[in-house]
């Protein structure tokens, strides 16, 4: 990833990417298959998040602690990034700090949320927003069976897929094969 010149008093030279989307859109998906083409790349760094929610085979790879853990993580400042969401907390680990102060870029599974603090924090920080449209959306969060076709619609119809153009924003639509999706995370991000 193209990283520029470095902003005054903001963690760099490396780079933060925040992945965001809304459910169904293949986020995760997309990261695994990433992860997997830039293995032994050693430039970038897929970040595993911790979530106070516990593991299960159909969510992302992640560390579980409690929302008093999480609590306590953050007032002490010891985390890149956090927020709650969905009545959870998610922390990016302090270690991604030194992988962006070493040079390379982070790659995490973002929310909205954390934009504008990632923002203000990281010199080389880059928004990669994955969506799908809205009748793709639905048929995947159907065919995940945890919701019904009213609750899917519901949160459909509440999904907010835009982002402030203040944001250095790359948009991926995941609608097509994997590989596709892949090529053009790539070709947007620099990376290879």
């Amino acid at each position: 990833m193209d990283k520029g010149a470095g902003t005054s008093g903001k963690l760099g030279p490396g780079a933060l990417v925040l992945v965001v989307g809304p459910s169904g859109a293949g986020k995760d998906t997309l990261l695994t298959a990433l992860k997997v083409r830039l293995q032994g790349n050693d430039q970038v760094i897929f970040a595993r998040r911790e979530i106070t929610r516990e593991v299960d085979e159909n969510s992302e790879d992640h560390a579980t602690l409690s929302m008093d853990a999480f609590s306590d993580l953050v007032a002490s400042g010891e985390v890149a990034l956090s927020w709650e969401a969905h009545g959870l907390g998610y922390v990016l680990p302090k270690r991604y700090d030194g992988d962006i102060q070493a040079g390379k870029t982070v790659i995490a599974n973002g929310s909205r949320r954390a934009l504008q603090t990632a923002q203000e924090k990281y010199a080389h920080f880059k928004v990669m927003l994955i969506t799908a449209p809205i009748p793709v959306l639905a048929e995947r969060l159907a065919a995940r069976g945890r919701e019904t076709r009213s609750e899917i619609e519901q949160r459909l119809s509440q999904a907010d897929m835009s982002i402030d153009p203040e944001f250095d924003l790359v948009e991926i639509e995941n609608t097509g094969p994997i590989e596709a999706g892949v090529d053009r995370v790539l070709s947007a991000l620099k990376i290879g």
